[in-house]
């Protein structure tokens, strides 16, 4: 059974209808790494309505944090906005409404394009709303039990002038700056550390992370939540949050689902704050939805994912094989019926550069490569191209890609010794029209034998008379893409 089934099939045991939620803070670029909250919530949606139950996912955007330092990304005048709440900070780049939206808005593209339908809830509108108006009361009636729950859950004690609510001083504009002195039925009084004392009501502030969590639960009416590891570890957040909803706000903590990070091939795991991030709008610009989902949804929630830009060809040709086999994981990936095209992305990566991108010419080499597309499927296999392309300007190493020299560009830049103009000539004289790739790959070696020399230098050989390099796509493919008649036509004028 896979995961996500296994998780409706627990939580249609509680109930037929559930609100799933989902927060990541806007305070760098939002990334693969934050998707996987957002994609574990959906194959569970969607395994939830597989089995005829509703499920609802609720996106909270945590607009109301504080800027806590001035990340690398940004420009030494971001400085003075530290401590401030995200969406109180002007856009980095004038385009937005805030330093918030500026992360946020692409984010949300994203997810429209990736099929994942959410309810969005922005933090700081919330609380300007007054929907934490009566939680912020009830937890400052609470200090104390809260400060013990915390004191006993993480063995840490609080600091006596600690308080759940953190009002936004209205000299600095600073929110993680104040504390409170006292509070009656209407707001709170406070001091901050830029000297200022003043009022503050309930909607110009907010609750602290740990008293937060669980006061938007009983808000919002939360039944479920992916989290990440280090919120529910021992002592950590989802601990302490179980007893406030209970003890404090009388709500039951929502069912928790634990996911690991997505770690970058060689870096590490992935941090917006640091900048070692895959944005995730770049990802579905470059990648078909499926496939980006498909990364995800695969590997169970509490396995880690170890993301290697170089090997997503292999990810898209294994995702449409799954697919193939009705395997579940696909299926959970795909956001529409799709004509199913059986050419592997690696090859039409290959063939897009041979034809230029030429739709007429990618049908021509297609043909002699004995892929057949139908009327159906070709707008398909023309999103299929586009997406080819974009992968291979983004994220292609530098030896996939290449270009097709005229013959006089090779004889201009390339050197033969006379080992490697015997080879080309032999070779190009048993090629014959029909062959396939596998044939023309074993004649590469065959003629290499005969002659006496490396298989490695006489496929140098061939790149070389071709690309002008000592490197290429897979030979056999490559011969068979171009044309064997083209293929030995090149090799005899060399």
């Amino acid at each position: 059974m896979h995961w996500a089934d296994k998780i409706a099939e627990d939580l249609l045991k509680i109930s037929d209808k559930h609100r799933i939620a989902t927060g990541i803070t806007p305070s760098g670029h939002i990334h693969l790494g934050n998707l996987r909250e957002m994609l574990t919530a959906d194959a569970v949606r969607r395994a939830i309505e597989d089995r005829g139950g509703k499920a609802k996912i609720v996106y909270i955007a945590d607009t109301f944090d504080p800027l806590r330092r001035r990340y690398p990304f940004l420009p030494e005048e971001y400085e003075k906005y530290v401590g401030m709440p995200l969406s109180e900070i002007p856009c980095p780049c004038k385009g937005h409404e805030s330093y918030a939206e500026h992360f946020l808005e692409p984010f949300l593209e994203s997810l429209d394009i990736l099929g994942i339908d959410v309810e969005v809830k922005r933090a700081d509108k919330m609380y300007k709303a007054g929907e934490y108006e009566e939680a912020i009361k009830i937890a400052l009636a609470n200090r104390d039990k809260i400060a013990n729950i915390l004191e006993e859950v993480t063995g840490k004690k609080c600091d006596e002038k600690w308080s759940p609510f953190m009002p936004i001083c209205e000299n600095c504009g600073r929110i993680n700056s104040t504390v409170v002195l006292d509070f009656d039925d209407k707001g709170v009084h406070y001091v901050c550390e830029c000297g200022y004392e003043g009022y503050s009501d309930y909607r110009s502030g907010k609750l602290g992370w740990r008293v937060d969590w669980p006061a938007r639960w009983g808000i919002l009416k939360i039944t479920c939540e992916p989290m990440g590891k280090d919120h529910a570890a021992a002592g950590g957040s989802y601990d302490t949050g179980k007893r406030i909803a209970r003890e404090v706000f009388g709500v039951e903590p929502p069912y928790p689902i634990v996911y690991e990070w997505i770690h970058l091939k060689g870096v590490g795991p992935m941090k917006g704050s640091k900048g070692i991030v895959v944005p995730v709008r770049e990802m579905v610009d470059i990648l078909p939805p499926e496939a980006v989902r498909y990364i995800i949804i695969r590997t169970r929630p509490e396995r880690h994912i170890d993301f290697d830009p170089a090997s997503l060809l292999d990810l898209i040709d294994e995702f449409e094989e799954a697919l193939a086999k009705g395997d579940r994981s696909a299926e959970l990936s795909l956001i529409r019926k799709i004509k199913h095209v059986e050419v592997p992305f690696r090859h039409l990566v290959v063939v897009g550069q041979i034809a230029e991108w030429n739709l007429d010419k990618v049908l021509e080499i297609l043909k002699r490569t004995r892929y057949s597309v139908s009327e159906e499927q070709l707008p398909e296999l023309i999103r299929k191209l586009e997406y080819a392309k974009r992968w291979l300007e983004k994220f292609a190493p530098e030896k996939m890609k290449f270009e097709i020299l005229s013959l006089e560009e090779v004889k201009n830049k390339v050197e033969f010794s006379d080992e490697e103009i015997k080879f080309l000539k032999e070779f190009a004289s048993k090629l014959k029209d029909d062959m396939r790739a596998e044939e023309l790959h074993g004649l590469v070696y065959e003629t290499a034998k005969n002659l006496g020399i490396k298989p490695a230098k006489a496929f140098r050989a061939i790149y070389k008379a071709i690309l002008g390099k000592n490197y290429g796509p897979r030979a056999g493919y490559f011969m068979e893409s171009l044309g064997a008649d083209w293929v030995r036509e090149r090799l005899l004028k060399i």
